[in-house]
C-alpha cells in the first residue's frame, strides 16, 4: 500500500521525468536498430551488384578499405565535431550522410562512386554510434548502463542480420537494395526526432599514447589492433569470397544474415568465464577457435551452404568475442587515472587496424584470389594467440576481486562512448 500511495502521491513532472530516459533509450535503440536494417542490407548487396556487373572482386575489397578509410576518420573527427554543435545537430548531419551514401550507391554502379560512397558512409556511421552512445552515456544511470548497452549492441546486431537478409528479396539488377537503405536511414531520424532529448555536456578531447597505453595493456591494445583486422576481414570479405565462388544471391543474403548469430551465441557464456578466471585463457582459447574455423573455411570453400554457415557463424562469433574480452581486460590493468589514455588509444588501434587489413586483403586478391583473407585471418589469429600465451608465463593476471565486469560488444561498431569521448564518466 506504502508503494501505491508514494506513487499516488507523485506529480504529473515526476512521471515525466521518470517516463523520460525510457522513452530516451528507446529511441536511439531504436533509431540505430531501423539504421542496422539498412546498413546490413548494403554490406550484403554491393558485392553481389558488383559480381553480376563483372567487376572484379578487387573492386569490392577496395569499397571494403574505403569505407574502413571513412570509418578511421569518423574517430578521430567525431568529438571535435560535437563540440561544435553539439549531439542533436551531429546526428542530424551523420543521418543525412548515411542517406546520400546510399543514394550514390543507388544512382550509378561505378566503382570509384561506390569507393567514395562507403567511405561517407563509414564516417557517418563511426559519427553517428557515438554521438548515440554518448547521449545513453548521459541518460542511463551506473547500475543500469551495462544492460542498456548489452541491448543497444544485440538491437544493431539483430538489425545487421535482418537487413542482409532482406537481399533474398532484392531485385539485383535495380537499385532497390540502396533504395531500401535510403528509406531505413531516414526511417531511423523519426524516433530520436520525436523525442525530447536533453544534449549532453560537450566531450572532452582524448590523447593517444602508444607507449602508455602499450605498458599499461598490452594484451588490451595487441587484442584491438587483432580484431581490428578479424572484423573486417571476415564480416568484410565473406559476402566478397562467397561471391566470387558462385553462391546465389539469396545464398549470400542467408550467409550474412546468419552471421551475426554467432555474436550473439559466443559473447555471453565467454564473458562469464572470462570473468571468473584470467581472461587471457580465455582469449587464448578464443583466438584459437577462430584459427581452427579458419582452416575449416579452406577446407569446406565452396560446400554445401549449411555447412559453410555453420563454419562461418562460429568464426564470427569467436573473434567479435575478442573485441568485448580485449577491453575488459584492458579496463582491468588500468588504474582510473589511466583509463582515458588507454580507452582512446585502443579505439584508435581498433580503427587502425580496420583500415589496414582490407588494404592488405584487397592485394592479396588481386594476386591469389578472394580465398586469401582467411589466411590473412588465421595468421592474426595464431599470432595473437601466441603473443598473450607469452603474456601469460611472463605477467600475472589480475586478481579475481579485482576485475571489472564483462559488457557484450560488437566489433562491428566502435567502442562504448567513454572510449571516444572520455571524461564523461568522471562528469558524472
Amino acid at each position: 500500500m506504502g508503494d501505491v500511495a508514494a506513487s499516488i502521491g507523485k506529480t504529473a513532472e515526476d512521471r515525466e521525468n521518470t517516463s523520460a530516459p525510457l522513452m530516451a533509450i528507446t529511441s536511439i535503440i531504436l533509431s540505430m536498430a531501423l539504421v542496422a536494417v539498412g546498413n546490413g542490407l548494403l554490406f550484403a548487396y554491393i558485392p553481389v551488384r558488383l559480381g553480376a556487373e563483372g567487376f572484379a572482386p578487387t573492386w569490392a575489397g577496395s569499397i571494403l578499405t574505403g569505407l574502413s578509410a571513412g570509418g578511421l576518420l569518423g574517430c578521430l573527427l567525431t568529438a571535435p565535431l560535437v563540440r561544435r554543435v553539439g549531439h542533436a545537430r551531429s546526428y542530424l548531419l551523420f543521418s543525412g550522410l548515411i542517406v546520400l551514401a546510399n543514394a550514390l550507391v543507388a544512382v550509378t554502379v561505378d566503382g570509384p562512386t561506390w569507393i567514395l560512397s562507403r567511405a561517407l558512409y563509414g564516417f557517418a556511421i563511426t559519427g553517428l554510434f557515438i554521438v548515440a552512445q554518448s547521449w545513453l552515456n548521459d541518460v542511463v544511470g551506473n547500475a543500469i548502463r551495462g544492460r542498456v548497452m548489452a541491448i543497444f549492441y544485440v538491437a544493431y546486431v539483430v538489425g545487421l542480420g535482418c537487413g542482409a537478409f532482406l537481399l533474398r528479396f532484392a531485385d539485383i539488377q535495380t537499385p532497390q537494395a540502396p533504395i531500401f537503405g535510403i528509406i531505413f536511414a531516414a526511417l531511423s531520424i523519426l524516433p530520436v526526432g520525436l523525442t525530447n532529448l536533453a544534449q549532453p555536456p560537450a566531450p572532452e578531447g582524448g590523447s593517444v599514447a602508444w607507449t602508455k597505453a602499450w605498458r599499461i595493456s598490452p594484451v588490451g591494445i595487441a587484442g584491438m589492433l587483432a580484431v581490428g583486422g578479424l572484423s573486417m576481414m571476415i564480416a568484410g570479405f565473406a559476402p566478397i569470397h562467397a561471391t566470387a565462388k558462385g553462391y546465389s544471391q539469396a545464398e549470400v543474403a542467408t550467409l550474412m544474415s546468419a552471421m551475426p548469430l554467432g555474436t550473439l551465441i559466443f559473447q555471453i557464456p565467454l564473458g562469464w568465464i572470462s570473468d571468473r578466471t584470467d581472461r587471457r585463457y580465455v582469449m587464448i582459447g578464443a583466438a584459437t577457435l577462430v584459427a581452427i574455423m579458419g582452416v575449416l573455411a579452406i577446407r569446406f570453400d565452396g560446400a554445401a551452404l549449411l555447412a559453410i554457415i555453420a563454419i562461418y557463424v562460429v568464426w564470427g562469433g569467436a573473434s567479435d568475442s575478442l573485441y568485448s574480452l580485449s577491453s575488459a581486460h584492458g579496463s582491468d590493468r588500468a588504474r582510473k587515472d589511466e583509463l582515458v589514455t588507454l580507452s582512446s588509444t585502443m579505439l584508435f588501434a581498433w580503427s587502425v587496424a580496420g583500415f589496414l587489413a582490407p588494404g592488405l586483403g584487397t592485394v592479396l586478391t588481386a594476386l591469389y584470389g578472394t580465398q586469401s583473407f582467411i589466411y590473412v585471418a588465421i595468421a592474426i589469429a595464431v599470432m595473437f594467440s601466441a603473443f598473450v600465451f607469452w603474456r601469460v608465463l611472463k605477467a600475472s593476471p589480475v586478481p579475481a576481486d579485482e576485475t571489472g565486469s564483462f559488457a557484450p560488444m560488437t566489433a562491428q561498431a566502435p567502442l562504448p562512448v567513454d572510449l571516444a569521448f572520455p571524461g564523461e564518466e568522471e562528469r558524472k
